[in-house]
């Protein structure tokens, strides 16, 4: 079987969606030595991701994101020689090209990581809106879909016209580089690195995207509350990148007078995520929505306690491993930071039961499932 993977996003962010991409290759690669994998990556990106015997590289010059994209990957992908064609990013080549004069010669499988923009459309800038608005094409369109949670399935069958014997629910998992690090090693190699990047000893962490989704303005009223009860007691680091309206949190930390207790350090690499995950004393979550959740669960598989929102897929994918606070409950939100900041034992319970409900999650399970998709779409 010949499989092409739309890669193109790799060049473009980091985000989710990206580390999707790369762990479902590394996997597949590591599960799959025969069959014939294709990556589409953007003509500007000359990094290779994956050298993997069975694997080729190819580039493409249609941009994700391009309001045209849908009619110019068509002609691009038009005479590439495969059985099925990946899209992670949901946007697959429609089955004809314009003009009805071109069709697609190949099987689709796309993957939806989420609906927050049919659920949350107030919540993304009109560009984005427009964009994501093409999903009920690309659901119409594919010949399987892989939904990242039953939560996404039901959003699918719910918020599009999807059909249900089309979906799959196939998990993600963290990378498999998050871990406790080795006592022996933990100890200097997390105090030198909270040092030389100017961080507390003790700190709560969040990541993510900076975008209203992620909520993080609950987060910071809920710093407000705690500092004026324990001034100087408690410090968030937040990581991530600048996405949407970011705006508003900026804003915001000004108004509660928060800037000495909420450290923004923009986005992590993987080694960089790994200390910070190690070195916090929990992890905290308050998203709004979100269709799988991976900073949790990476928290998690490095033992730190969490705290998440109860919204969407969190308690699917969390199960009894976190403590789960309505995204909108302030006060909430400090009485369980300032309730596991103070219980040693909880904290302990909390880290056990995290690293066992990561670890119940795999990559090269999901990309077992992922070929299991492929090869029935592709009639093998």
């Amino acid at each position: 079987m010949r499989i092409g993977i739309d890669a193109r996003l790799l060049h473009y962010q980091r985000g989710g969606i990206s580390q999707y991409i790369l762990h479902l290759i590394e996997a597949l690669a590591e599960v799959d030595p025969t069959d014939a994998f294709a990556i589409f990556q953007s003509r500007r990106d000359r990094v290779s991701h994956c050298r993997a015997q069975n694997f080729g590289r190819s580039s493409l010059w249609t941009p994700p994101h391009h309001r045209l994209e849908q009619w110019l990957l068509p002609l691009e992908l038009a005479f590439a020689d495969l059985d099925v064609l990946h899209s992670p990013d949901f946007i697959p080549p429609l089955r004809e090209a314009p003009g009805k004069f071109l069709r697609r010669r190949f099987k689709s499988v796309i993957t939806v990581h989420d609906l927050a923009f049919l659920r949350y459309p107030n919540l993304l800038t009109e560009e984005s809106r427009q964009y994501y608005s093409q999903v009920a094409k690309a659901v119409a369109s594919a010949d399987g879909i892989i939904a990242v949670s039953d939560w996404t399935r039901r959003d699918l069958l719910e918020l599009t016209d999807a059909d249900d014997r089309k979906i799959r629910v196939i998990h993600n998992a963290a990378d498999k580089r998050y871990r406790p690090l080795d006592p022996s090693e933990a100890g200097q190699a997390v105090e030198r690195f909270c040092r030389e990047r100017g961080l507390p000893a003790d700190f709560i962490l969040w990541v993510g995207t900076l975008e209203p989704r992620k909520n993080l303005d609950t987060l910071l009223r809920a710093m407000a509350l705690l500092q004026e009860k324990e001034p100087g007691r408690y410090v968030l680091v937040a990581v991530g990148a600048k996405g949407w309206l970011f705006e508003s949190a900026l804003q915001l930390l000004d108004q509660l007078r928060l800037k000495d207790y909420v450290l923004f350090r923009g986005p992590a690499s993987v080694d960089e995520l790994l200390m910070l995950y190690n070195a916090a004393s929990m992890f905290v979550f308050p998203s709004l929505y979100e269709g799988f959740g991976l900073p949790p669960l990476e928290a998690m598989a490095c033992g730190a306690p969490v705290i998440s929102s109860n919204a969407a897929c969190l308690p699917e994918v969390l199960g009894d491993a976190a403590i789960f606070v309505d995204p909108l409950d302030v006060e909430g939100w400090a009485r369980a930071i300032r309730r596991l900041s103070t219980d040693d034992a909880q904290r302990r319970d909390m880290a056990r039961r995290g690293l066992e409900r990561a670890a119940s999650y795999e990559w090269n399970r999901t990309a077992e499932q992922t070929l299991s998709l492929y090869r029935r779409v592709a009639g093998q």
